[in-house]
Formats: C-alpha cells, sequence, structure tokens
C-alpha cells in the first residue's frame, strides 16, 4: 500500500516511525522550513528531520490545497493519508485523491477537543483523563466518525509537555491498530455526537496569563496546560515572571497577604497566594535568567509580601 503522511510537529513523528517500519510504500508531506529562536535560524520541522534520517521522500507545501499540493499527491499516488498534527486544512480535491480515504489521529478523546490545542486544553480543564482517537478525516475540523480510541489517566502534575509525549507514542500505537482493521475488514466507524462536542482554539502567548483571583487548583492547571509553550506568567514589579511548575499546598499564608501575594522562605520554599489557597512554586523564571527551583529563587531576593499582578 502507498501511504502519504501529512505532520508537522513533534507529536507527529512517532506515527511517522511506526509507518517506517511497516512494508508500506510512504511519502510525507510538511510544513515549510521556519525560522526559529532569536536569531531566526531557519529551521525544518521536526517531521522533515526524521524523514529524511528515514530516508524518505519529503514535500513542503505552504498550501496542501494548491494546485501544486495536489498535483504532488497525485504523482505520488497514494491509496490512503495518514495525518497527524498537519496544521493545514484540506480541500475536496485533496480528499478526494486517496481511494481507501484519510485517517486522523488526534489528541483527545472526541468529540471532546476539536480544534487545535485539545492536549493544553484537556489540561488546563482539569481533566483525570484523556487520551487520542483515530477518526475518518472530513473536510468539517475534527468531525469525521471515530474509528478508535485509547484512554489514560493524566497526572494531577502533569504538564502538556509531559501529556504530549505520552499521547505521542499512545497515538502511534492507535493508528497502526487502526490501519490494521482497515485491511482486515473489521473498522466499524461511529459517528461523532454532535451535542457533546467541544472546541479548543490555538494557544497565544497571552494565554499563559494568569488569573491570580481564579481557584488554585485552576492557576496550577493553567500553569501545567501552558508548559512548556507560550508559559504561563504573572507580573512581579516591572518584571514578567514565568511559573513552570506549581503543586497544591498546605501552607497557610499571612492573613494580612492578599491575593497573589509570595510567602515563604529557602528552607520552606516559595508560594502563592491564590483565592482558596497556596501553591508551592517549584520552578520559575525571571526575564533574561534560568529556569529554578523556588528555593534557589529566592537566593539573595527579598520577595516576602510581595504581590504578584
Amino acid at each position: 500500500m502507498r501511504i502519504a503522511f501529512f505532520g508537522t510537529p513533534d507529536f507527529a513523528v512517532p506515527t511517522l516511525r511506526a509507518l517506517a517500519k511497516t512494508v508500506h510504500d510512504l511519502a510525507v508531506f510538511t510544513q515549510p522550513d521556519r525560522p526559529v529562536g532569536r536569531k531566526a535560524v531557519l529551521t525544518p520541522p521536526p517531521v522533515k528531520a526524521a524523514a529524511l534520517e528515514l530516508g524518505l521522500p519529503v514535500y513542503q507545501f505552504e498550501k496542501i490545497r494548491s494546485q501544486e499540493g495536489c498535483d504532488a499527491i497525485r504523482a505520488f499516488g497514494p491509496d490512503l493519508y495518514a495525518v497527524v498534527a498537519f496544521g493545514q486544512l484540506f480541500s475536496e480535491e485533496n480528499l478526494s485523491i486517496p481511494p481507501l480515504g484519510a485517517i486522523n489521529v488526534h489528541g483527545s478523546l472526541l468529540p471532546l477537543y476539536r480544534g487545535a490545542s485539545p492536549m493544553q486544553q484537556s489540561v488546563m480543564d482539569g481533566q483525570k483523563v484523556v487520551g487520542v482517537s483515530t477518526m475518518k478525516l472530513v473536510k468539517r475540523m475534527d468531525a469525521g466518525d471515530i474509528l478508535l480510541q485509547a484512554e489514560t489517566p493524566l497526572g494531577e502534575n502533569e504538564t502538556y509537555g509531559e501529556l504530549s509525549v505520552r499521547l505521542a507514542e499512545l497515538g502511534a500505537d492507535l493508528f497502526l491498530k487502526t490501519l490494521d482493521a482497515l485491511l482486515e475488514g473489521r473498522l466499524s466507524p461511529v459517528p461523532q455526537d454532535e451535542e457533546k462536542a467541544t472546541y479548543c482554539k490555538m494557544l497565544t502567548r497571552d494565554s499563559g496569563r494568569i488569573d491570580l483571583n481564579a481557584p488554585r487548583q485552576a492557576v496550577h492547571d493553567l500553569i501545567r496546560g501552558t508548559n512548556p509553550w507560550p508559559g504561563a506568567y504573572a507580573q512581579l514589579g516591572e518584571e514578567k515572571l514565568k511559573l513552570w511548575r506549581t503543586v497544591l499546598s498546605d501552607a497557610e499564608s499571612p492573613a494580612d497577604l492578599p491575593v497573589g501575594g509570595l510567602f515563604g522562605d529557602q528552607k520552606r520554599g516559595l508560594f502563592l497566594r491564590c483565592g482558596d489557597g497556596a501553591l508551592e512554586i517549584t520552578e520559575l523564571q525571571a526575564p533574561g535568567g534560568k529556569k529554578l527551583d523556588g528555593k534557589t529563587f529566592l537566593r539573595g531576593r527579598n520577595i516576602a509580601g510581595s504581590v504578584l499582578s
């Protein structure tokens, strides 16, 4: 079978590597190289780097819906699409090419969290169980019939970055199971329940702004759901302080300390007063500085009574 693989970020790489170990013929379609970092170094997407390492042909398009994109797909002649976090919408012409259609790996238990940030939003919403779905790709975003799903518990302090690594591997395994079921005629697609569908938007840098009046669980979930990007933050005077990791704490804040107040010391650690209790800040970062644990951050700093805004 000839399979056209469409993917871009790290999340898609495990599925590509798993497919490369099969007997199927692969061609990889991904997004163009982008400038990365302060020096704007032109950098290939992770899927391209993995594909070149695997010796697979790579095609890059700003818009796969373009005539050039469609022509390149047709020239390969795929029987099936494998789509994992490609980051572009397909046209009807794109979707009409493979006779066996397209299988998409999505980082949520559909119909929950259709859209661009399913894993981040799952963490930010404090879900206890998360997972991945394979579905038939249709033109409408993430609305195709569900093929298979796999669940996993979400750790109470697990970050989006950590979850993404786990779900990428889970998604790769689920894709191979879906492919086997397709080839053996065992798939039973299930239409999504539209009344249960929820949606999530693409995150921006402002998505990490902490609402200090929110309950501490919500603050904690925002911090871990935006780690490693865009990062949760609040203002400490003129400094934008990034909070990378926290844990729920029983520490009692000073009675006169307002919400958003910092307290603690090098022996106990650094704590943040929230609307209904305290969080221990276990990793944070000042502008231009390195990520530090709370106790190390307190060395040489007198922040007792300081209030974040």
